[in-house]
This record gives structure tokens, C-alpha cells and sequence, in this order.
């Protein structure tokens, strides 16, 4: 029945719609006090006076979880290395335990309330998938460039460093994000977490032409867009900064992520026109003076790819040299000896 990308997408992301649903109607039965607001840095949905139970059942869920899905790519990448169009075993065991530790946050969440968020910074939660992002531009290099169809000096080294070990950078990304929420059923939450079911499927589906079609990836990447945008609306209103981030998230879109889908070039020039009449129209009607808001998020962007690719050949180089070391003269000695 699941024998092609098409059945797979089919069946999954109905699916993490339908758990979605799941995560809103558990949400009508939680009646929890917290803290008042305290600001950026301060994540607002834990329990003021978390105990030892609440903390361990989020952390031992969140790493039996990881634990889990690391599993299954090391077995995936050992024994099996051939996509198809369907669905190996091992996906199938992945899309199970993913679906059985979805049920076990929700179970977690009515009888205990906190994620791991009690103990760590919301910016690490914010960043986890930021770099997930940063990493995707990387590995598409190579096929359809970082600034406007023209690839970025990043050795094919660095690529293909990425391209073996993404998954359980991945992973964690998904899993971390996924327990350090409660599931809670506000707006933000909600988009928050079909984001999260839509990259755990994607990521029990390796070695599957599910998991390399390129619009099923594009649209994982651009879920940013609509998640940044409708959550910068629902904490700051409607004259609050989601402009930046619809069309920062955009900009990217048009100079890197368009580039990698075969559509002609007048179809681009189209795309990036639309674009560009876009963020003027809406920033006449806000402030053409905030205009330059719209390139903060790729320069970001583009930064932290160029430290993460810096980051990585350093790293390689490390391991290189470390590999092409001599031995001391007295190991070498003794090695003889033994022999």
C-alpha cells in the first residue's frame, strides 16, 4: 500500500494532522497554574515548583526517545543503504516508536505537565532547529548553490561529512525540540508541534525516495516561514515584527531554496519580483524606513553557515591530523617487541 513517496506522504502527514488534533483536545484537560510572563528569555508553560518526578519523566522520555531513534539510523545506515520507493522494515519500526513516544508526551504531559524545559534555556530549543536548517543549506550546496543558483566555497568534504551524519544531528534536533514542550494546546504550540511530527516522519523515512524528494524537503524547510511569521502575530499583534520574519524566511526562499527546484528562469525572475513587491507593499504600509528588516534573517542565516562549514573543516582537519600522527618511538618499540 505504501510503495511510493506519494502513499507515504499520503498516509503521513494526514496523520500528523490527525495528532495535532490529539495534542489540542488533551489541552482542554489541562488546568495548570504558572508564573507570570518575565520576558524573551523566559519560557512561560512549566510548573513553578517542579519536583523530582516531573523532571525525570520528561528527561527519561526525551532520552529513551532519542535513544530510540539514533537506534534505528545506525541500523538503517549498517544494514540497509539502498532507497526504495516504498518502505524498508526499519521505517516502519521508526514511524511505530515515533508514534508510541507521541502517545507516551501526551501521557506524560496530562500526569506530570513539564518538559525539559524546566532546566533548560528556550534558546536551545529555538536553535536546535535553526541549525537543522543551517545544515540543510550546506548539504544542497553543491546542487543548487547558496546565492542565486551559485554554490558557496564549502569542500565536498564538508558535504559529505553532513550528508552521512545529518541524520542524528537531525534527530536530536526533532526529539530535543519535540520534549522540551509540554503538549499544550495554544496556537503557537500547535503549529509547533505539526512541525515536529512532520520531521519526525521525515525522519523515520530515510533511505526512502520520500526522504530526497525535493518539494517534500522544500516544504519542511519553508514550515519555518509560516511557524515564524503566525507566532511573532500571536505575541505581538498585528503591527509587531512578523514582516521580518515572513520575509526574511523569504528571502532565503528566492536567493538559495528556489534555485534547487528545475523552474525556469523567467519563472524565478517572477518569484523574486513577487517577493520584492510584496515586502514593499506591506512595509508602505507600516514604514519604508523598517524596510531593511527583511535581510536580517538570511544574513544571519548565511552566517552561521559559514561558521558551522568553518566549524566542521576544522574539526576534519583535527581528525585527519590526529589519524596521520606518529607514535611515540616507545609505543613503536614496544609493538616490535611484542611481535
Amino acid at each position: 500500500m505504501l510503495n511510493s513517496p506519494r502513499s507515504v506522504l499520503g498516509w503521513g502527514i494526514p496523520v500528523c494532522l490527525l495528532l495535532t488534533g490529539g495534542v489540542w483536545l488533551g489541552g482542554q484537560w489541562l488546568d495548570v497554574a504558572l508564573l507570570p510572563d518575565q520576558g524573551a528569555s523566559w519560557y512561560y508553560w512549566k510548573l513553578p515548583e517542579p519536583t523530582f518526578w516531573t523532571r525525570a519523566s520528561a528527561w527519561a522520555g526525551y532520552i529513551a526517545h532519542q535513544l530510540f531513534a539514533w537506534g534505528v539510523i545506525y541500523y538503517a545506515q549498517r544494514h540497509v543503504r539502498r532507497y526504495v520507493n516504498g518502505l524498508h522494515p526499519v521505517n516502519v519500526v521508526a514511524l511505530a516508536g515515533n508514534l508510541a513516544f507521541i502517545v507516551l508526551h501526551e501521557v506524560q504531559t496530562q500526569v506530570f505537565y513539564d518538559g525539559i524545559a524546566q532546566d533548560v534555556s528556550i534558546y536551545t530549543s529555538q536553535g536546535s532547529v535553526i541549525v537543522l536548517l543551517i545544515i540543510v543549506l550546506i548539504m544542497e550546496n553543491r546542487r543548487r548553490g547558496m546565492f542565486f543558483g551559485r554554490p558557496a566555497p564549502i569542500s565536498k568534504e564538508i558535504v559529505r561529512f553532513f550528508r552521512k551524519y545529518h541524520g542524528y544531528l537531525f534527530s536530536w534536533a526533532a526529539v530535543y525540540t519535540f520534549w522540551y514542550h509540554p503538549m499544550e494546546s495554544t496556537s503557537g504550540h500547535l503549529i509547533g508541534f505539526v512541525y515536529m511530527f512532520l520531521l519526525l516522519l521525515q525522519g523515520s523515512v530515510f533511505f526512502t525516495r520520500t526522504h530526497t524528494n525535493r518539494w517534500w524537503t522544500l516544504t519542511l524547510e519553508l514550515f519555518v516561514v509560516v511557524h515564524g511569521t503566525l507566532v511573532a502575530v500571536m505575541n505581538s499583534g498585528a503591527d509587531g515584527m512578523w514582516p521580518m520574519f515572513l520575509f526574511g524566511f523569504l528571502g532565503v526562499f528566492v536567493i538559495t531554496q528556489m534555485h534547487g527546484l528545475g523552474l525556469s528562469v523567467r519563472t524565478r525572475w517572477v518569484l523574486a519580483a513577487l517577493y520584492l513587491g510584496s515586502a514593499f507593499a506591506v512595509y508602505y504600509s507600516r514604514s519604508l524606513a523598517d524596510l531593511s528588516e527583511i535581510v536580517r534573517v538570511p544574513l544571519i542565516e548565511y552566517l552561521v553557515v559559514a561558521v558551522v562549514a568553518g566549524l566542521a573543516w576544522l574539526g576534519l582537519l583535527g581528525y585527519r591530523l590526529a589519524r596521520r600522527t606518529p607514535r611515540p618511538v616507545e609505543q613503536v618499540a614496544a609493538s616490535d617487541q611484542e611481535g
